[in-house]
This record gives C-alpha cells, sequence and structure tokens, in this order.
C-alpha cells in the first residue's frame, strides 16, 4: 500500500437534465477524521450515504465537502403567496379607512419580502432518482481525484522521511563510534578529575573517588539508547515500506527518537556527542513535522 497524505484537493462536475453539479473537496491535517458536508437544500437526505462512501476510503484528516448547484437558465415561475397577500390588502383597507394609509401600489406590494417568490421546478420520483445517482456519481469521481493527489503527495512524503531516517541512522553510528565513548577515553577522563580532587583536598578519600567515577561511568553509557534507536530506526523503515495508514505510529517512533536523542545529550561527557546528539535532535523534528502531514 502507498503512503498517503492527509491534505489534498479534488474537482469533479456532472451535468444531468435538472442543472449542472459541481463538486469540490478539500482536505487538511486531522488527528481523526472529520468531515463537513455543504449540500444544496433539498439534498440533505444524499449525506448519510455521501459519508459511508468517504469514510471507506479516507480514515484521518480534516475534509470539506462541498455541492454547488447550477440550474439551466431560463425564464422563473413566479408564486404569489396568497395568504400573506390576503391578510395585507386586510389590513390596508382598515388602514385606509381610519385614514391612515393611502391604497396600496403594486410596486409597493412587489417590495413586500417573501410575498412573491420563485417557484422550483418539482421533479418526480425518476428525475429525482437520476438526479440523485448523478451526484453521487460526481462525488465517487471526486473523491478518487482526491486520494490520487494524497497519494501523490504521500509519495513525496515518503522520500522525504526516508532520507531523514537515512541520515538519522548515520548520526547514530557516529555517536557509537565516537572515540569519547571508548572505554580507554572515559577511564582516562575519570582518572584525570579524579587525580583533581584529590589534589584539591586532602581530606577526600582516593577509593570512595573512584567508585563514584565507575558509578558515573556506567550511567553515561549510551550503549542502551544507541541499541534502541536502531531499532526505532528499523521499525520506522518497514511502516514506511508497507504504507497504508500509517500516520499514528509513524508519530510514536518521533516521540521515541526525540526521547533517546535527549538522552544522549542528557548523558554525554564530551563535546563531540553533545554535538551529535543536538544534531539528532534537529533532525528527529524534521521527521516528526513531516509526519503530521501522513494519513
Amino acid at each position: 500500500m502507498a503512503v498517503r497524505s492527509m491534505t489534498g484537493f479534488a474537482r469533479a462536475e456532472v451535468e444531468t437534465p435538472a442543472g449542472s453539479f459541481v463538486w469540490e473537496l478539500r482536505a487538511v491535517n486531522g488527528k481523526g477524521l472529520d468531515v463537513r458536508f455543504r449540500l444544496p437544500q433539498g439534498m440533505e437526505h444524499l449525506e448519510a450515504d455521501l459519508r459511508r462512501r468517504l469514510a471507506a476510503t479516507v480514515s484521518r484528516g480534516n475534509l470539506q465537502a462541498s455541492l454547488q448547484w447550477r440550474r439551466e437558465a431560463g425564464v422563473p415561475a413566479l408564486v404569489v403567496n396568497e395568504e400573506m397577500l390576503s391578510k395585507i390588502l386586510a389590513m390596508s383597507s382598515r388602514l385606509v379607512a381610519d385614514g391612515h394609509a393611502a391604497p396600496p401600489t403594486a410596486d409597493g406590494l412587489l417590495a413586500i419580502k417573501g410575498l412573491i417568490d420563485v417557484a422550483e421546478e418539482a421533479l418526480d420520483d425518476t428525475a429525482s432518482g437520476a438526479r440523485d445517482a448523478a451526484v453521487v456519481e460526481g462525488f465517487d469521481a471526486a473523491l478518487a481525484r482526491l486520494e490520487e493527489t494524497r497519494r501523490e503527495e504521500g509519495a513525496a512524503l515518503h522520500g522525504v522521511l526516508a532520507d531523514r531516517l537515512a541520515e538519522i541512522g548515520t548520526l547514530v553510528e557516529r555517536a557509537d563510534g565516537d572515540p569519547a565513548r571508548t572505554t580507554e577515553a572515559i577511564a582516562r577522563r575519570l582518572k584525570e578529575q579524579v587525580e583533581a580532587l584529590t589534589a584539591a583536598s586532602e581530606g577526600l578519600d582516593p577509593v570512595r573517588l573512584h567508585q563514584e567515577a565507575a558509578i558515573l561511568a556506567a550511567r553515561a553509557d549510551i550503549r542502551e539508547e544507541i541499541d534502541r534507536l536502531r531499532a526505532h530506526l528499523a521499525a520506522a523503515g518497514a511502516l514506511l515500506d508497507a504504507g497504508g495508514v500509517i500516520g499514528r505510529r509513524l508519530d510514536f517512533l518521533s516521540q521515541e527518537f526525540h526521547r533517546e536523542s535527549n538522552t544522549i545529550c542528557s548523558k554525554s561527557n564530551a563535546a563531540s556527542l553533545t554535538a551529535i546528539g543536538l544534531d539528532l535532535k534537529v533532525l528527529v523534528d524534521q521527521f516528526r513535522e513531516q509526519v503530521q502531514n501522513i494519513e
């Protein structure tokens, strides 16, 4: 399966006897799946089916699906609200009889909101069903195009993430092979520190100092961190190769990368190891930023 991004845009248009319908789908990052539909009045009954179709394809992301209905141009049919007109004329008659108003004019009546409306052309069951089927077909086409753009961006992100993993792996091997980690280097630094402390104060117990130095040397060992980073690298590489919905698991691994990098910095007993740890943190942050785009 391919790696997919959570961002994308797609558009699809279908023509029907009832007019043209234009779908626009927009997708951005999200922790879960959040879908919002904007449908023309009278077509809300399609939303449940459209949501099922989308959920079968998309697992994560914030999506907006909007449908525009462009009706064929023509001479509109006007409908008068007879009940409202009767009430207005009756009220006008009373006001005119009492001398509070002049008789109503045609232009005055036409200006009253809601008195005259444009009649929608009614569709029979067959025409309505054909229209709905065309709208759903257009939605499927837009959804397919959206997935195509998400796969294309996902392929690009796959390459970026693979590069970051390779760079992290290089730094891990540099940390493992750093001369400051050799037993001889650690022993030499500790010996120098113990001798300096002993010379500075005659009251310090050299044996006790050596014991404390040995404990510090054990705590400064980063073998476990390096082993865990190698395991996380292998797991992340396997996820990228497998593809599919892997964003959450990659995000978890990026957090583990960050934790091990911090530990290497805190345990470091040499400037060279500290520099490697800081470079690791930079790469891990770059990796995690890109992972936020993966479904």
